[in-house]
């Protein structure tokens, strides 16, 4: 079996009015993340991660930010084609272990509803998803609510054919 691990990065915009998904669920703020598409912050960093880690470049290179086709569609569409995008080249997906950084609203009472929503996009059990939030003690664009951060990390396997 060969075994690689990804890592993805995702930044925001926070801003009054828009609606905020994180997870695939929409969250109640006054702000919320500005994007072309909904701007889930976590399920991009999680594109990312497996992206990366097949080697298959970047959320923005596969589903670019000029494309009408992914204007305003939700991020859970963009994760079921990255998981496609790996099941193509043999990739299947270990685990997700995700990070979320902002100082409002509170994460905990909506991350069994994010594990579900990622886990049916990912074709995965909700135990192979693991999903934190932190606050950034109020400094920097986090602390001031101006944006939201997501970091992920994942681990994909491969069963090599005899010939490899």
């Amino acid at each position: 079996m060969k075994i690689k691990v990804g890592f993805g990065f995702d930044v925001h915009q926070l801003r009054d009015g828009h609606p905020f998904f994180v997870g695939g669920v929409q969250l109640e703020h006054v702000r919320g993340a500005f994007g072309h598409s909904d701007a889930d912050v976590l399920l991009h960093a999680i594109c990312d991660a497996l992206l990366g880690a097949a080697n298959l470049r970047d959320i923005g290179f596969h589903f670019k930010n000029t494309d009408p086709q992914w204007k305003g569609i939700s991020s859970l569409v963009l994760l079921r084609e990255t998981v496609k995008l790996l099941a193509d080249q043999g990739w299947e997906i270990g685990n997700i272990d995700a990070m979320l950084c902002l100082e409002a609203p509170k994460i905990n009472p909506h991350i069994p509803a994010m594990q579900k929503n990622i886990a049916e996009a990912a074709g995965i059990s909700e135990e192979d998803i693991s999903i934190k939030a932190t606050t950034n003690e109020q400094m920097g664009f986090v602390g001031r609510e101006e944006g939201v951060v997501a970091y992920a990390v994942c681990l994909i396997n491969k069963q090599r054919t005899p010939s490899q």
